[in-house]
């Protein structure tokens, strides 16, 4: 499978009252794995949304290999060969691990009979490390397991681009660090171009073969872990090193008097 290269040009999209991503040209590289990074709000979730189909952009294009395409709606990108793994997860609690990874491929191939089912599933499972685990439900798994079932689900029908939004997150640093090798694994092995999103820089570091950072909705760095590390600009230095920034400090050491009128529970009590 050759690798698909992912590119942006000019993408726009406004909201009331804001603007969440302004004029992003960003390339993501056949068969490398970029991380999304930037602050609350800054349009990594925006972008990865309108890759995903599940929002359109105000402007801008969208090409694969050179050719401009519209990715209108979710299956406009899953014909595309581009998978989502949402932070949500989405598993549905009534349906087994087996029947959640079957769950989108059954509906958009409703009329196949898939009598290699139960070997398809297994060996998504394998890849994730899950393998035996096809008749737990997701109330049954840990936090970590439910995102590995997500991951395998997304790789069940051999996605050529997957988007992770926020893959880390709620997560210890163990398992943090369990998906973080999947994502790699998965990027080595099945050869997709991956994108994704997070505010934990240890995954970013470790996964990322390009690290693009969004602030207000436009991109201000844009290469490898050792760039963005000694990037000059004072937004990056203070997102990867998790420093608050001097002026919010100033706005946290004011002093203050504390309210004359201190409540206690028993005063709420009819």
């Amino acid at each position: 499978m050759t690798a698909r290269e992912l590119r942006t040009v000019g993408l726009c999209k406004e909201y009331p009252g804001t603007r969440a991503l302004d004029d992003v040209s960003v390339r993501f590289d056949g068969g490398r794995v970029h991380a999304l990074i930037g602050k609350n709000g800054a349009g990594k979730s925006t972008l990865v949304k309108i890759l995903s189909g599940a929002t359109h952009p105000t402007a801008g294009r969208i090409a694969i290999d050179g050719r401009e395409v519209a990715l209108r709606n979710p299956q406009d990108a899953f014909d595309k060969g581009i998978a989502t793994v949402y932070q949500e997860l989405s598993l549905v609690p009534g349906l087994t691990v087996a029947e959640n990874i079957l769950f989108p491929i059954r509906q958009h191939h409703k009329k196949h009979p898939w009598r290699q089912a139960d070997d398809l599933v297994k060996a998504k499972l394998a890849m994730v490390g899950l393998d035996g685990f096809q008749n737990y439900y997701p109330a049954n798994l840990s936090g970590g397991q439910r995102k590995r079932v997500a991951l395998a689900r997304a790789i069940a029908l051999n996605p050529e681009v997957i988007l992770y939004d926020e893959p880390t997150t709620g997560l210890d640093p163990i398992r943090s660090d369990i998906i973080s090798e999947l994502i790699l694994k998965l990027a080595r092995e099945l050869g997709v171009t991956t994108v994704v999103v997070t505010h934990d820089m240890k995954s970013a570091y470790k996964v990322a073969d390009r690290i693009i950072m969004l602030h207000n909705g436009k991109v201000i760095a844009d290469g490898n872990a050792d760039y963005v590390r000694h990037h000059p600009h004072p937004v990056v230095q203070q997102f990867i090193n998790g420093q608050v920034s001097e002026d919010d400090l100033a706005v946290l050491r004011m002093t203050g008097a504390a309210g004359s009128a201190q409540y206690l529970p028993r005063d709420f009590e009819q």
